[in-house]
């Protein structure tokens, strides 16, 4: 299913395991929605799993996605995203770019996160594939974010690399569009498809439409 990066798709939902034990939605049923409204790549996030958890939610997402050009990537353990046969994407805490392109092999769609010109230089020159960087707008989703770069981050990070773009951070159906138009491929979207009182299929769509 993975394979080296084709163009990104504007959309990049981040399936997290601790959004989704909150709000009482399973992995399989949240997967079988974004793949209905049209998704075709995803990350699977879970910080604080236990590896089997991991791999079992891994396995329950390729099962949805099976049949559909989808790229799926695993958020920070490459082990385990060779184990799955998944592309991974790596902090700048996790292992470097290079390492993590040895663990998962060059067929496995690698990207790294960025939150500043050094990290974003960096990445540029690394075995990366695509580079992410935000936060762009404020999130309640990580505890620890960084300074918030606004439009402008985006901007500036796009007159610094010539990989493929992902801004994250904060990204609404009302922002998306503008994050585009300031650089990025694609705006990676974790909180912003859970809308209390809205099915995340019919916000998935809504977005897609949107960043046609």
């Amino acid at each position: 299913m993975n394979k080296s990066l084709p163009p990104l798709p504007k959309l990049y939902p981040i399936i997290d395991r601790e959004m989704l034990d909150a709000r009482g939605i399973g992995v399989e049923e949240y997967a079988r929605e974004l793949r209905d409204a049209g998704v075709t790549l995803v990350q699977y996030r879970d910080k604080s799993g236990a590896p089997q958890e991991i791999l079992r939610a891994a396995a329950e997402i390729a099962a949805v996605f099976a049949g559909v050009d989808a790229t799926l990537i695993l958020n920070d353990r490459a082990d385990l995203a060779l184990l799955a046969g998944w592309g991974v994407h790596v902090g700048h805490l996790d292992l470097a770019p290079g390492d993590a392109r040895r663990v998962v092999g060059v067929g496995s769609v690698l990207g790294v996160s960025t939150h500043n010109d050094a990290q974003i230089v960096a990445a540029d020159a690394s075995e990366a594939d695509y580079v992410a960087v935000g936060p762009v707008f404020a999130t309640s989703t990580k505890a620890d974010a960084e300074p918030v770069i606004g439009l402008a981050g985006v901007r500036r990070a796009r007159a610094l690399t010539r990989k493929p773009l992902v801004a994250i951070g904060g990204i609404t159906r009302e922002t998306a569009r503008s994050v585009i138009e300031a650089g990025a491929d694609s705006v990676a979207v974790i909180s912003g498809l859970l809308v209390k009182g809205e099915q995340p299929g019919k916000v998935a769509e809504d977005f897609l439409e949107i960043l046609r």
